[in-house]
């Protein structure tokens, strides 16, 4: 009996002084966290720089290796638990995701380099709900792979297009979320898709993502009453900037509960964390070019910052070379599974650049004038698309949220594939295979001028990744004109080089040639939706007939082969690069200097004056200015009653209190 007795106090004793311990003492935690990574296995910069097993010889940033490398040196100087967290895109950017469908190397890599857990971005959807399916299917098969949590994903019961993924979330072990009981503490984090985010996942359908709010509501709930959680960290593709302005921070301010918020989505780099009420926001970046490190002590239930480090990921870290040789097979898979029938290698010289292709995102873009170049050239050149080989496009147009990566010259000045590629990497065609196939529309007059008010309008509303790159026309507008009528001259290129004034009223029967990838396609056939109306575009057939399924506009890059083969963007700047003149005698062409600057193809006059401002008006600014004389005749009115009332109302005072005369 009194053995039994001292035992069962023993264990209560232990109990008490568990709980003591954990209330009384500090417990430590280090969160190591990155995002948007987009398939950057070998880091930001030109690839033919890359030197990952040498410091101090080139300016390249990021790459798996040193990631890994760093996350190794950061868990051995630490005695407390390390967590290591992504928060989403880690895919799609770079030739490596050509063959995720069938290797699934970024999640083995992201195991290989100690990540714990890893959450869905929007580009994780980019090859439809079947593409992520053969990801998660084809990473699983090959080695573990990190936690995939995602909290927020609704799969349609009534369609079947996303059974697949369904099926794979369950094989691959895909949660809301999960527990780590670390160093005495219970740490809960779960997954989250952001409402912009899913905006942008349109490939994703029939995929839907439930109110990010709510969730996070439920899941703070769950993991805090249920798990009975001392931390939890909200793995977020949500987004914030630089001031504190976003997603992630209304996330903050309605859900109290979460601890800590590992963001991405916005590409920010915060140097500090940013404290919304109780809650910490993260978010390092894009393409691993930086490690966020952020230590943090746990304490009478109490959640302290001990220290963050923003560390650099470049030439000054010596990368692991077991990682690197991982990342040389999957270079090989590119080759074999992608490239093969194609011709050129991973790393295969195209061209030489002596000067930087960039596209600022509120600014011009001689990366945008070059491709959107490339794309016209193309479609003149060999594309068939309705029957009719090599007719000259009128322009053609790209948008800014398509062009991912600069072109740098580097040491050598050689413009490599792989790096080409990551200028302009995203999508898939109708025949599955990577890459947006280039399509040929026709457009009247007046749709030409709607088109371009996706630059003029939607830009400053939704961001700058909607602004249009375009080839074979300029045009000027008015920011302070009304919206959605602010282009107010268009020029096109003659074939002759020079610019005649293009008629967008819609007397003008005329139907303009217009070469554009199949994204971009999709976004003109759908913004007349998004703006009620006001800027409905039809795309036509070169005889002016509607078109109703976009495939019937792609165009055929070799007509002698049987059925249509797509010409993908990335090929057709491929070939633009290869017809450049050899300038120097070195065996490869050189970029025209002519794209070392912007070409100004689009002109913003912000003006008051009222000639300009009514310069080629259309009825929206007529109906605004209707609206504003029916506004201002009406306050007029209202004013004239005004001042009759009062000078009615004076009057009678007068008369009411004058003096009564004295007989």
């Amino acid at each position: 009996m009194s053995c039994i007795f001292f035992l069962r106090l023993s264990v209560l004793m232990l109990l008490f002084l568990t709980a003591f311990e954990k209330t009384c003492f500090a417990s430590s935690l280090t969160l190591v966290h990155t995002n948007d990574l987009h398939s950057h296995l070998q880091g930001f910069g030109p690839e033919l720089d890359y030197s990952p097993f040498s410091t101090g010889d080139d300016k390249t940033q990021g790459g798996f290796a040193r990631i890994g490398a760093l996350i190794k040196s950061i868990r051995s100087s630490r005695t407390n638990p390390v967590l290591v967290l992504d928060a989403g895109d880690f895919t799609m950017g770079s030739l490596f995701h050509t063959v995720s469908r069938e290797l699934g190397g970024e999640l083995l890599l992201l195991k290989a380099m100690g990540y714990d857990a890893v959450t869905l971005g929007n580009h994780e959807f980019d090859l439809r709900p079947s593409g992520l399916a053969a990801i998660l299917r084809a990473a699983k098969s090959r080695g573990a792979i990190p936690e995939v949590l995602a909290s927020n994903v609704l799969f349609d019961t009534s369609d079947p297009g996303d059974d697949e993924l369904e099926e794979a979330f369950k094989e691959a072990g895909v949660v809301p979320h999960k527990v780590w009981e670390m160093g005495g503490l219970k740490v809960g984090i779960f997954g989250l898709m952001g409402k912009r985010a899913a905006e942008v996942a349109p490939f994703a359908r029939p995929v839907r993502f439930a109110d990010p709010v709510e969730t996070a509501r439920q899941q703070v709930r769950s993991l805090r009453e249920k798990y009975r959680v001392d931390l939890v960290v909200c793995l977020a593709h949500l987004g914030i900037s630089e001031g504190g302005q976003g997603e992630s921070a209304e996330l903050a301010r309605k859900v109290p509960g979460i601890d800590v918020i590992v963001d991405g989505h916005t590409h920010t780099l915060l140097k500090k964390p940013i404290l919304v009420g109780k809650t910490w926001i993260l978010q390092a970046g894009s393409y691993g070019t930086h490690l966020g490190v952020l230590d943090l002590e746990w304490e009478a239930g109490e959640v302290k910052q001990r220290g963050y480090e923003l560390m650099g990921v470049d030439d000054s870290v010596r990368g692991d070379p077991e990682l690197q040789a991982q990342v040389e097979l999957l270079k090989k898979g590119v080759e074999k599974s992608f490239l093969g029938s194609r011709g050129p290698r991973y790393e295969e010289p195209l061209g030489r650049v002596d000067f930087a292709l960039t596209d600022e995102p509120w600014g011009d873009s001689n990366l945008g004038d070059l491709v959107s170049d490339a794309i016209r050239w193309a479609l003149g050149r060999h594309g068939v698309s309705q029957g009719v080989q090599g007719e000259r496009a009128h322009f053609a147009v790209e948008s800014g949220g398509l062009l991912r990566d600069p072109i740098l010259p580097g040491r050598t000045g050689i413009l490599a594939l792989c790096d080409l590629f990551r200028a302009f990497p995203l999508g898939f065609g109708p025949d599955g295979d990577m890459g947006y196939p280039l399509l040929a529309l026709y457009l009247t007059g007046a749709e030409v001028k709607k088109a371009l008010e996706v630059h003029a309008t939607v830009a400053p509303m939704k961001g700058p990744d909607y602004r249009l790159r375009i080839s074979g026309l300029r045009f000027s507008y008015n920011p302070k004109r009304v919206p959605f009528d602010r282009v107010t001259d268009i020029w096109i290129e003659e074939p002759d080089g020079k610019l005649s004034s293009l008629d967008a009223s819609s007397g003008n029967p005329t139907l303009y040639k217009v070469g554009v990838n199949l994204y971009n396609a999709s976004f003109l056939k759908l913004i007349g939706g998004f703006t009620h109306g006001i800027l409905e575009i039809q795309p036509k057939d070169r005889s002016g007939r509607p078109i109703q399924d976009l495939k019937e506009a792609l165009v055929d890059k070799d007509p002698m082969s049987p059925g249509l083969q797509e010409l993908k963007e990335w090929e057709a700047l491929v070939e633009f690069i290869r017809q450049f003149p050899d300038l120097d005698g070195d065996g490869l062409p050189d970029v025209p200097s002519r794209y070392r600057n912007p070409q100004g193809r689009a002109a913003s006059n912000p003006t008051w004056n009222p000639v300009l401002w009514f310069r080629n008006a259309a009825w929206p600014t007529w109906a605004a200015l209707g609206v504003f004389l029916v506004g201002a005749a009406l306050l007029g009115v209202l004013l004239i009653r005004i001042s009759r009332w009062a000078f009615g109302l004076k009057s009678h005072q007068k008369r009411r209190f004058k003096s009564p005369r004295v007989p």
